[in-house]
């Protein structure tokens, strides 16, 4: 078979998920931002002379999604005749094509569904999975679920969900502080450590919202529940001060979710200013990106715990050296029409070629608006 193919088509829609009940973290409690009610997707669709595809996503919670889909369209004409095996290439390519706006943020978030959907089409091509294309360390990975532990969730709610994730072969869970009043913070977190036992991995997620007085004290007050992690709980651009965390807690210190590139996680790297580095593939420009900053992180000997999008990081966390974590969302399930498995605390790797997923019907009739390049 011909190794020689050139891009024929691209496919670029948007597409609005509603989610069935709003969702607060501590920046609604603390009045920064408002619940949020939907997720905004941005996928790319690309075809290939020799009869190839590959499918690709990114998005943006709140604000932002029609700037990506925006940018986008403006530089994928840049795809047409190209050769799809040429990942890299093609990411500078359209990177320096919008230059202009910068090399981060929605300009490469916008990149990254078009470069994810090239690693799907050359995993297809070859007949694997994504991960094994990269370059797998295990078949499954630890994972934890977040969905059900949202601040706008009573105590109650979340035990319930936390006993259905377990059930389901999830094996931690990870639920919200940052509340105003810590006192219900530290009686949330009791609560939920009392109810799923000693053995169950538990994280928290502070999103930001303490100084690093309150970090302080709220770290060494959580000590005491032998917590996997302490997520975000500082500014995502106060380096320093995470750093000073990881170094006087004896609970590891999780951040980089919300950094938009790998410069911006480099700095992260460089201060110390984490245990476990939480990239997103999507917000820092797609898998070509992930995979730099992957190994600046195995190099220092961070711990790896990607946010969100399951269906990518599931891979991109398999093919990490050290042990990491896959964060379990079950919001995007209506857009593919395929599902993750969990059993026994784990994600198993699918058998599928690629990413594994396809769009459902639904994923189609949520499409607000698309645009195509080629014949």
């Amino acid at each position: 078979m011909s190794t020689v193919d050139f891009i024929r088509h691209v496919r670029l829609s948007t597409a609005r998920l509603p989610l069935t009940v709003p969702i607060s973290d501590a920046k609604v409690f603390t009045g920064r931002q408002k619940p949020m009610t939907e997720v905004v997707f941005l996928f790319a669709e690309i075809t290939t002379e020799l009869g190839h595809s590959g499918i690709g996503f990114s998005y943006s919670k709140r604000a932002g999604g029609p700037a990506q889909y925006a940018h986008a369209k403006e530089v994928a004409e840049g795809l047409i005749g190209e050769d799809p095996n040429d990942i890299a290439r093609i990411y500078t390519k359209l990177l320096w094509a919008g230059a202009s706006v910068g090399r981060s943020g929605v300009a490469t978030q916008a990149l990254a569904a078009v470069d994810i959907a090239l690693y799907d089409l050359k995993a297809k091509r070859a007949g694997l999975p994504l991960a094994k294309l990269l370059g797998s360390y295990r078949d499954s990975v630890r994972t934890y679920n977040t969905s059900g532990g949202f601040l706008n969730a009573t105590l109650e709610e979340v035990k319930a969900r936390a006993t259905q994730s377990t059930e389901e072969g999830i094996g931690g869970i990870k639920i919200k502080v940052g509340l105003p009043d810590s006192k219900e913070d530290l009686r949330r977190v009791a609560g939920i450590r009392d109810h799923i036992g000693p053995d169950v991995p538990l994280m928290v997620d502070a999103n930001q919202q303490w100084d690093r007085a309150t970090a302080l004290r709220m770290g060494r007050r959580l000590e005491e529940f032998d917590l996997i992690w302490i997520e975000e709980p500082l500014d995502a651009y106060d380096f320093e001060g995470h750093a000073h965390l990881a170094q006087v807690l004896d609970t590891p210190i999780a951040t980089g979710e919300m950094l938009a590139s790998v410069a911006e996680h480099k700095g992260l790297i460089a201060a110390n200013g984490c245990d476990i580095i939480q990239p997103d593939a999507p917000r820092v420009g797609g898998i070509t990106q992930f995979l730099r900053l992957a190994a600046l992180a195995d190099e220092r000997g961070l711990g790896l715990a990607p946010h969100f999008a399951m269906e990518i990081h599931l891979h991109l966390a398999a093919a990490y050296p050290r042990e990491p974590w896959v964060e379990h969302f079950d919001w995007l399930d209506p857009l593919f029409n395929e599902r993750l498995e969990t059993k026994d605390g784990r994600m198993i790797v699918p058998d599928r070629p690629g990413l594994g997923v396809t769009l459902s019907d639904q994923a189609r009739a949520w499409t607000t608006e698309s645009v195509e390049f080629g014949a």
